[in-house]
């Protein structure tokens, strides 16, 4: 039995009342979504894909992010929001433009107006994939989107700048690099987020006291990397792990690569030469 001078064993107690996932049917989504729980009262649950059903401590809300009425909805009562919806490949540029621009509009619109604190906005390294894989960059160094995605998610960085300078809103930008449970080929050598890694960055961008408007990479703690992750010291994440258990293996399944195929020069890899459509 527990006494006055004796801790007990109980859960802490949830850092927020009520958190918001959108694109929670993902892979990503479905990786966070019990993770995330863990860290509040109510986790709200979001996606146009089935969601399966609501557990105890959570919402389930099917809401179109190109809809603004509904996403005024979804976003109302919540103190912060892990946003993981819409099109997350290479693909003609309307459905990207409505999930993806127009739905990033709707979503930071209703923030602000219901006064929510902070937002994760999933971004992408497709913001920067023309830079070459022989460079080092930085989350300030120009965007060089490779495509209509990569595009869409510049456009989400930039929106995101204008509500914190006008609005004080807080972002966390986190530049996704492959997050799979573990890499598939020698390009993610260089660009892998394991999920605990991912779970790390999005905890620590929703719990870092003062976060402004961030721009990182969600990367593990690989040996090879193309990105300057500096930038994400602030906030407290510190990946623990790595691609390199896997250099073998990767290496043998591709021994040879060709330098002047545009998949292996530049960081986008294969999206650098999709469309057009």
């Amino acid at each position: 039995m527990a006494t006055a001078s004796s801790p007990t064993s109980a859960a802490p107690a949830p850092r927020f009342d009520r958190l918001l996932l959108t694109g929670a049917a993902g892979g990503l989504g479905r990786a966070l979504r019990p993770r995330l729980g863990r860290l509040c009262r109510v986790l709200r649950v979001s996606d146009i894909a089935a969601l399966g059903a609501a557990g105890a401590s959570e919402e389930a809300v099917v809401a179109p992010l190109q809809d603004a009425a509904a996403v005024h909805a979804l976003v109302a009562g919540v103190e912060a929001i892990v946003h993981l919806g819409g099109i997350s490949v290479e693909g003609p540029f309307e459905p990207i433009l409505e999930a993806n621009i127009v739905g990033v509009w709707n979503l930071y619109e209703a923030a602000r107006k219901h006064g929510t604190r902070r937002i994760v906005f999933a971004s992408s390294n497709h913001v920067t994939g023309f830079y070459r894989q022989d460079e080092v960059i930085r989350p300030g160094d120009p965007m060089r989107p490779d495509g209509h995605y990569g595009l869409s998610k510049a456009f989400g960085e930039n929106l995101s700048r204008f509500y914190f300078d006008r609005y004080g809103l807080e972002t966390v930008c986190l530049r996704i690099g492959s997050s799979f449970p573990e890499p598939k080929d020698r390009r993610m050598l260089a660009t892998w987020l394991s999920y605990d890694d991912l779970e790390r960055l999005v905890v620590a961008s929703l719990t870092a006291p003062v976060v402004g408007h961030s721009v990182v990479y969600g990367m593990s703690d690989n040996t090879t990397t193309w990105w300057d992750n500096t930038s994400a010291r602030h906030l407290g994440y510190r990946p623990q792990d790595s691609s390199e258990p896997f250099r073998a293996a990767l290496e043998a399944k591709q021994p040879e690569l060709d330098p002047g195929d545009p998949s292996v020069r530049f960081q986008g890899g294969g999206f650098v030469t999709r469309g057009p459509y």
